[in-house]
C-alpha cells in the first residue's frame, strides 16, 4: 500500500509538538513526510528539513509558499495533507487555504481562534468535499474508546453526571518573560486567540467529556481567571455543565496548580454505576458499581471483553505499557484510512474528531467567554 503524502506547516525548531506529530505519523509506516514549511523563519525551516532528510525542493520558507507549489505538482507527487502544528492564530488561514487547493487537513486544536472563523472553515470543508480532522490526542488512547463504548452499550444507565478536570503547573510562574517560547504564544492574545488555558486543554476536557459521555453540553455557567499578574489570558477556568439529556456536570481546568504535570481525569456517572479514566493511568478503566464494588479494565490487544474498536487500537497484549504518542499515532492512522477512502469514492469515518467536533469546541470556547464575561450567566452553545 502507498503511503499517504504529508505536509507540515509549523513543528520546526523549539516545537515541543512538532516532533510529537512526526513520531506519531510514522509509527506505522503508512505516512510519508514530503514536504513542510517548519517556521517562519526561511533558514530554521530549511536547517529542519536537512535534519528531517527532506528534500530541499520540498522544504518551503513559508506556509503559503509550500501550498502553492505543491499544489503545481503533479498528483502522484504532491503532499496530500497537511499537519497544521502552528501556534492557534494560523490554523484558521492555513486549513482554508490548503482546502482551496484540495488538500486535506490535520490540525491541532483549538480549529481557529473564533466560532465565526470555524464556520467559515466548515463551509469550505462542505464545498470542497475533503478530510478534516483535529488531533485531539486523548480519543486515541484505547480505554477512552473502550469508555466510549460502554457509556453507548447503557453499563451504567442512563447518563446523570459527568465530572472532568485538566490540571496543569507549568505556568505557575511568569514563564513568559523569562524567554519560553511555548508560554509566550500561549499567553499572547493575538497568537492564542480570546481564551488561554480553556483552548489550550479546556477544549481537550470539553471534547473528551462529549465522547466518552455520548452527550452534548447544551449550556454552561463559567469563570475565566488569570491568577498570575499582569497575564491577559485565563490560565484556570471552571464551568457548571448542562447536557442535552439533563444530565449535569462540572469542568475544572487550570495551568497555574504547582506542581501538577498532565492532569487529566474523567468520571462518567448514570443510574447504574459509574466509569472513571485518568491519564496518570491509561491503560486501565475503573467501572463502579451500585452496590460500591468497583473493578479495573485493562488494555490489551488480546484482552477478549474489550470491544473490537478498543482491541484494534491496542499494539500490544496486556500487561505492556502504551501512551501518549501510540494514542497519537492512532489518530494519525485513523486519518490516512480516512485519506484512502475518499480516494477511492468511500465515506471518511474513522477519524474521531471531525469537524463537528471543531465546531463543538469552538462553541464551547465561546460559551465559556460569554458566560465569565457577563458575571457567570449561563450561556448556550451556539454550534
Amino acid at each position: 500500500m502507498n503511503r499517504v503524502r504529508m505536509g507540515m506547516a509549523g513543528g520546526g525548531e523549539g516545537a515541543f509538538i512538532g516532533e510529537i506529530h512526526r513520531a506519531a505519523a510514522r509509527l506505522d509506516g503508512d505516512i510519508e513526510l514530503v514536504s513542510g514549511a517548519f517556521s517562519s523563519d526561511p533558514t530554521v525551516s530549511q536547517r529542519t528539513g536537512a535534519a528531517l532528510g527532506l528534500n530541499p525542493d520540498r522544504v518551503y520558507g513559508s506556509w503559503r509558499d509550500m501550498l502553492a507549489r505543491e499544489a503545481k505538482l503533479p498528483e502522484e507527487v504532491r503532499m496530500e495533507f497537511v499537519a497544521i502544528v502552528t501556534p492557534n492564530h494560523l490554523h484558521f488561514p492555513i486549513a482554508q487555504a490548503a482546502m482551496e487547493l484540495g488538500f486535506h487537513v490535520l490540525s491541532e486544536k483549538p480549529a481557529t481562534c473564533t466560532l465565526a472563523e470555524c464556520r467559515t472553515l466548515a463551509d469550505v470543508l462542505t464545498r470542497r468535499g475533503l478530510c478534516y480532522a483535529l488531533t485531539h490526542t486523548y480519543l486515541g488512547y484505547p480505554l477512552v474508546v473502550e469508555a466510549r463504548a460502554r457509556v453507548l452499550d447503557g453499563d451504567i444507565g442512563n447518563i446523570r453526571r459527568v465530572s472532568i478536570e485538566y490540571s496543569q503547573g507549568w505556568l505557575s510562574d511568569q514563564v513568559e518573560n523569562e524567554g519560553n517560547r511555548q508560554a509566550q504564544w500561549r499567553t499572547d492574545p493575538q497568537r492564542a486567540g480570546p481564551a488561554g488555558s480553556v483552548g489550550d486543554i479546556g477544549v481537550h476536557a470539553f471534547n473528551l467529556a462529549e465522547y466518552v459521555s455520548g452527550r452534548e453540553v447544551a449550556e454552561l455557567c463559567a469563570v475565566l481567571d488569570a491568577a498570575v499578574a499582569g497575564r491577559a489570558l485565563d490560565d484556570q477556568a471552571a464551568a457548571f455543565l448542562r447536557f442535552d439529556n439533563g444530565a449535569r456536570g462540572t469542568l475544572s481546568v487550570s495551568q497555574i496548580s504547582a506542581g501538577e504535570e498532565n492532569a487529566l481525569r474523567i468520571g462518567v456517572y448514570g443510574d447504574r454505576g459509574g466509569i472513571i479514566w485518568s491519564h496518570r493511568e491509561p491503560n486501565s478503566l475503573c467501572l463502579l458499581y451500585l452496590d460500591g464494588s468497583s473493578r479495573t479494565v485493562r488494555a490489551g490487544n488480546n484482552v477478549a471483553e474489550l470491544h473490537p474498536a478498543t482491541r484494534a487500537l491496542c499494539r500490544t497484549p496486556a500487561g505492556h505499557p502504551e501512551g501518549f504518542i501510540e494514542a497519537f499515532a492512532n489518530l494519525y492512522r485513523m486519518f490516512a484510512t480516512d485519506v484512502r477512502a475518499m480516494a477511492g469514492g468511500s465515506a471518511a469515518q474513522a477519524s474521531p474528531a471531525t469537524m463537528r467536533s471543531a465546531l463543538r469546541g469552538m462553541s464551547f470556547i465561546d460559551a465559556m467567554i460569554r458566560s465569565s464575561g457577563a458575571g457567570q450567566r449561563w450561556a448556550a452553545l451556539q454550534t
